[in-house]
């Protein structure tokens, strides 16, 4: 993985080189990881021991919060790590693992937002259809279709950080490793590459976006037809999905869709995206679904009782 390179190892400049505000680094985003973690689990435990939450909504909704755990835990550990180092170092092959996991997952919770938003629009629109249309086997083969493109998404990435040769500084100003800070260490003229990762990242951020509220739109403007009672329920979904969507897209196209320019904001817009998407999404979902929030309530009834009945067998 080193050829062409007289650099094996970065150093991360991280949020911030003060060591009173490392300290601050360290606590609130372990805090913002523990409840990731938590939160997403939760959800993932909930779907797959519920019987209620079969749905294909529910279906994809285990594959977010899963996209969400992985996403979150490959920039977040090291940050966390590296807020109490005096030195934030990051092998060169440790870097392009970052990279390629960074962009899997990063690329698999568009997908799936794309999913759960045919989802609602099968749903709402076609609901005679929709036992047809999304069955199980169909949802199956659509998961199966957002891994594999996103692990090509990786691949293309990964690929082009692999072709920059490093030979001169190699400090990150950034708090972990993608392409855009990477091509400002690069010995070569980055132009190209950095088209490229426009074309590749930018244009699957910005499509997907336009996509999901072109589809959020219709599937709006489609509950006219509907009861008061229906309308309800599906304003209530549905805007649960397109905050996340917001919420995410937003410093995606950011951050991948322009120039090779970097702004001192660049660092903190990163962190909402890769950081706070993960540990929100779990809050919106659940605190905005009834449905959801019973089915926790009851898994917990059940062990409480569960664990109630072997204490007093022992």
């Amino acid at each position: 993985m080193q050829q062409n390179n007289s650099v094996t190892e970065f150093i991360l400049v991280g949020l911030t080189q003060d060591p009173t505000r490392q300290k601050m680094v360290f606590l609130i985003f372990l805090i913002f990881y523990v409840g990731t973690m938590v939160g997403n689990i939760l959800i993932i435990v909930t779907i797959k021991s519920s019987r209620t939450l079969g749905s294909p909504m529910y279906f994809f909704l285990f594959y977010l919060s899963f996209a969400d755990s992985c996403f979150s835990t490959s920039t977040a550990p090291r940050l966390i790590a590296d807020a109490l180092s005096v030195k934030k170092i990051i092998s060169y092959n440790e870097c392009m693992t970052q990279v390629f996991a960074l962009h899997l997952f990063g690329c698999m919770e568009i997908f799936v937002l794309i999913l759960m938003a045919v989802d609602r629009y099968v749903a709402i629109c076609k609901p005679l259809c929709y036992p047809t249309i999304m069955s199980r086997r169909v949802c199956i083969i659509l998961i199966v279709y957002a891994w594999i493109g996103s692990f090509i998404h990786s691949i293309a990435q990964i690929i082009l950080a692999l072709r920059l040769p490093f030979c001169g500084p190699n400090l990150i100003d950034h708090y972990c490793c993608d392409l855009q800070p990477l091509l400002k260490l690069a010995c070569m003229d980055t132009y190209m590459i950095n088209l490229l990762l426009v074309s590749n990242s930018g244009a699957i951020c910005s499509s997907s976006f336009v996509i999901l509220m072109i589809s959020y739109i219709v599937i709006l403007h489609s509950l006219q037809n509907h009861s008061a009672e229906g309308r309800k329920k599906a304003l209530s979904t549905c805007t649960s999905h397109i905050i996340v969507v917001i919420l995410f897209f937003g410093p995606c196209i950011f951050i991948y869709t322009r120039p090779p320019t970097t702004f001192p904001m660049d660092k903190m817009v990163a962190v909402f995206y890769t950081i706070g998407t993960p540990f929100l999404n779990p809050l919106i979902y659940t605190l905005r679904n009834a449905e959801v929030k019973n089915a926790m309530k009851k898994l917990w009834h059940v062990k409480i009782i569960s664990e109630s009945k072997n204490e007093l067998r022992a």
